[in-house]
């Protein structure tokens, strides 16, 4: 009888035994991006189509050493905006280098105006800084106009601006890019 008991007790004891060896219930980290950069998409002014540029390249105004965070070729058709959580504005410089429109004079810069928000995810994730933007201003040499979509940038990645390049097109032909 003693036997029926002991054996009658072995799945509990072996359910308790495979329960200590499983890792606990929480993450072993946090799974969300912790930074919040808005993500701004390329499109052509004149079809209001998504475009990909190439022969671009866009740097921090003012930013320490060299801040250029995106540098075409390869051509591409987005790119993340990092803001300055010490400041209330952060401007970038768009410089073209394709022959004819490679002179800083054709260069554009995108100052956006924001507030920086102190955002506490949870205890695995810690803090982070999120931004309203309140303004956006630019030159329009080759850039036609800056379109926000969200002026809440948090850390979820998807498309918060849009920003509309002036393109040239040819008697039947596509739209063709910077």
């Amino acid at each position: 009888m003693a036997l029926t008991r002991g054996l009658a007790a072995l799945p509990l004891i072996v359910a308790c035994i495979a329960g200590a060896s499983l890792p606990a219930c929480s993450t072993s980290g946090c799974l969300d991006n912790q930074s919040a950069i808005p993500l701004a998409e390329f499109y052509s002014s004149a079809t209001g189509q998504a475009i990909s540029l190439n022969n671009i390249t866009i740097r921090g105004v003012g930013a320490p050493a060299d801040s250029a965070i995106l540098v075409a070729p390869p051509a591409a058709s987005q790119v993340y905006l990092p803001m300055r959580s010490t400041r209330n504005s952060t401007s970038w410089r768009i410089s073209y280098q394709q022959p004819g429109i490679d002179d800083p004079a054709f260069d554009d810069v995108v100052t956006f105006t924001y507030d920086s928000e102190p955002y506490f995810a949870s205890a695995e994730c810690g803090a982070m800084y999120c931004y309203r933007i309140r303004k956006v201003e630019c030159t329009t040499n080759l850039l036609d106009s800056v379109s926000i979509l969200d002026s809440l940038i948090t850390n979820v990645d998807r498309p918060s601006m849009r920003f509309y390049f002036r393109t040239a097109e040819e008697p039947g032909e596509e739209a063709e890019t910077i």
